[in-house]
């Protein structure tokens, strides 16, 4: 059993819904990373999701797009993050962390290589966002062989097909994108969120995490009333922008713990 469907058990044995907050690696600086996860899970999140900095993104708004600028301007790259799962790894070998990004820098490392060392770091998920499941059947095999969970986006507007196919090739849970468009647009739309969850269900057995657009507790408690996680990233990474680096992680912290409160109330 991996350590995300270890932490989704017992979230459903305790009744409690998951959250998963994502920063981006190496913001804002190299040095803050590890400190910033481990008061992520001290403030009572479940898994962490580490954005992988990458130039030229598909799927992430304006505030994580500054936060890879950032993190780029640093040198901050693929080996470098794997370094920072390992540290974290030295006083957490219980929180599961998933890597977000896209191929390109994967491929530039060569696919084997990362798999492997990121197995091997203490990653548990890796979601790649221009990486579809119709053309990664490789890539999925090679991650389950090294302990990995494939994680996979579902939208508004997938079809049943690619729901089929998610659910066919998908490891750990689903991410489904709440909103059309990119991160940190719009206002989350509960309803609509409830009226689509009901298709990916019925086509598999996979928790369901909601991301995009949930910036507060009220709407973080609203998603968790339809689905089994929260997921927070342009709220957190804004947080960090406006603190600066000496008061980003007691600001995410603080930001954090009325989230949880709410989850569990």
């Amino acid at each position: 059993m991996s350590r995300i469907e270890a932490t989704f058990e017992a979230l459903r044995a305790a009744r409690r819904k998951a959250l998963i907050p994502y920063i981006t690696a190496g913001d804002p600086g190299p040095d803050m990373t590890v400190p910033l996860l481990h008061a992520l899970a001290g403030a009572g999140c479940d898994i962490l999701e580490i954005g992988v900095p990458f130039s030229d993104p598909m799927a992430d708004g304006p505030a994580i797009q500054r936060s890879s600028e950032r993190a780029l301007k640093k040198g901050v790259g693929l080996s470098d993050i794997l370094g920072m799962v390992r540290e974290f790894r030295t006083k957490d070998s219980v929180t599961p962390i998933v890597l977000m990004g896209y191929a390109n820098p994967i491929e530039a490392m060569g696919v084997e290589k990362f798999v492997a060392a990121a197995g091997a770091s203490g990653v548990d998920g890796v979601l790649v966002v221009d990486y579809p499941p119709e053309e990664c059947g490789d890539f999925a095999a090679l991650c389950a062989s090294n302990g990995i969970d494939q994680v996979f986006l579902l939208a508004p507007t997938s079809t049943d097909a690619r729901i089929q196919e998610v659910a066919r090739v998908g490891r750990g849970y689903l991410y489904y994108v709440s909103l059309k468009g990119v991160t940190g647009a719009g206002h989350i739309d509960i309803s609509d969120v409830a009226a689509h969850l009901p298709r990916i269900r019925a086509a598999s057995k996979l928790p369901i995490g909601v991301g995009f657009g949930i910036r507060d507790a009220a709407s973080a408690k609203a998603i968790a009333a339809v689905a089994d996680a929260v997921v927070i990233g342009s709220r957190i990474i804004e947080e960090i922008e406006a603190a600066g680096p000496e008061n980003a992680v007691k600001r995410v912290a603080d930001l954090i713990r009325p989230i949880r409160a709410a989850l569990d109330s």
